[in-house]
């Protein structure tokens, strides 16, 4: 039990938020199905909603610094709901309107993590920060399994599971806006933002230049702040698979449908969530964690690359899912844990929000990447991300000075 009861309501509003988008998940095909390449679509609509965090979380960031986590907690929530609510009528046209206001509002986890951070002792925020990342894992189990449960207990048509899943979004969303209003603020030492800072704000997030600037200009010797961005930059580069794996067991030779992707996810979840429990619970705070990373992110590059070669094997596909909740999926965690120790209370939302931006940049190349790799064929992907993991143990392999 966290000694700050605060962080409960935290937690629950986080796998409530996660819950939603991967209960939505499995259903996200039937919004592009009668397009010509619908695995493209599926990608630009990823894209989008993680691309326009470019600009929205370090605004949201800087307004959670300014105004506290609170009200921006409450402004992501109601914006969820309302995404949610343009999905009802099962169109492609709504899919893409759904991904950008989404996106726009999808600041909750850079100010989620600062909160989390602002109720940590330090000697427990690893813990807390790993808790996170099993409670997002435990949504990837529930949200699917509840998609799957709805469709199978009702015996929905397939014609008509999309709207029905999407019901369940749309519920769900409304009660996390009603949980947030609860939460009594985590920052006490709000400074607000005055107009023209905030005007000056949204030009700046606009320019990628501006941007890296910016965390240059928060980092300093001893700091690390850049070379622990950097690195979350590859990470999410190649955790682009998160988002492609609709659309290559659906539309490659898996053909599996709404209801064996609900299941592949709860399995991924259920084992995520374990290890990832026991990882930051018993093991992130006595490891060296930058060396940790090295040999999660080499060994998880072999992973990746296979999941191109499975074919029409799900037993295959379960085996190298088992591999990856053992290797690069503990490494999240880790980086946002080296973050936010060099976080202070002045800065920490900014930070977060920056972080979170330049993580929107990286998910928007790589669903461009994926998307257009898929064309060519479904299994090129994996290749790329698999790089981009590389990519990672070189990054976190690198002297101190560069991981701080």
């Amino acid at each position: 039990m966290p000694k700050d009861r605060r962080l409960l309501l935290i937690y629950t509003i986080i796998l409530l938020d996660v819950l939603v988008g991967s209960a939505v998940g499995p259903v996200m095909p039937e919004f592009v199905r009668g397009l010509a390449q619908p695995q493209l679509w599926l990608s630009v609509g990823a894209g989008v909603f993680l691309g326009v965090q470019l600009f929205s979380a370090p605004v949201l960031g800087k307004l959670s610094d300014g105004y506290g986590r609170r009200p921006i907690l409450i402004f992501s929530a109601v914006g969820t709901l309302l995404a949610n609510v343009l999905l009802l009528p099962v169109r492609a046209s709504l899919y893409f309107v759904n991904r950008v206001s989404d996106g726009l509002t999808n600041g909750m986890y850079a100010t989620m993590r600062s909160a989390i951070t602002d109720l940590s002792p330090k000697d427990e925020l690893f813990k807390n920060l790993g808790i996170e990342g099993a409670i997002i894992s435990l949504a990837f189990v529930l949200g699917p399994m509840a998609a799957g449960v709805l469709l199978t207990v009702l015996d929905v048509p397939p014609a008509q599971q999309a709207s029905y899943v999407v019901g369940l979004g749309v519920t769900l969303a409304a009660l996390n806006v009603g949980l947030s209003m609860l939460l009594r603020e985590t920052h006490t030492q709000p400074t607000g933002v005055r107009g023209a800072e905030l005007r000056a704000e949204l030009g700046r997030a606009l320019n990628l230049l501006t941007l890296w600037a910016r965390l240059r200009a928060k980092d300093g010797p001893g700091r690390g702040l850049r070379g622990i961005v950097l690195t979350q930059v590859a990470l999410t580069l190649s955790t682009g698979y998160y988002f492609y794996f609709v659309p290559f067991v659906s539309v490659g030779e898996l053909g599996m449908d709404a209801r064996a992707i609900s299941y592949f996810f709860m399995y991924f979840g259920a084992l995520s969530v374990g290890l990832n429990y026991v990882f930051y619970t018993y093991l992130a705070d006595r490891i060296n964690q930058r060396r940790a990373i090295v040999w999660l992110a080499a060994l998880g590059v072999p992973v990746l690359a296979a999941y191109g070669l499975i074919g029409s094997s799900r037993p295959a596909l379960y085996v190298l899912v088992t591999l990856d909740c053992f290797t690069l999926s503990l490494i999240q965690g880790l980086l946002e844990g080296l973050l936010a120790q060099r976080t202070t209370e002045e800065d920490r939302g900014e930070i977060f929000g920056l972080n979170q931006a330049f993580q929107g940049l990286a998910s928007f190349i790589s669903t461009l990447v994926f998307g257009v790799l898929s064309i060519i064929d479904l299994r090129l992907p994996w290749a790329w991300f698999a790089l981009c993991l590389a990519a990672v143990a070189w990054l976190a392999g690198r002297n101190d000075e560069v991981m701080g």
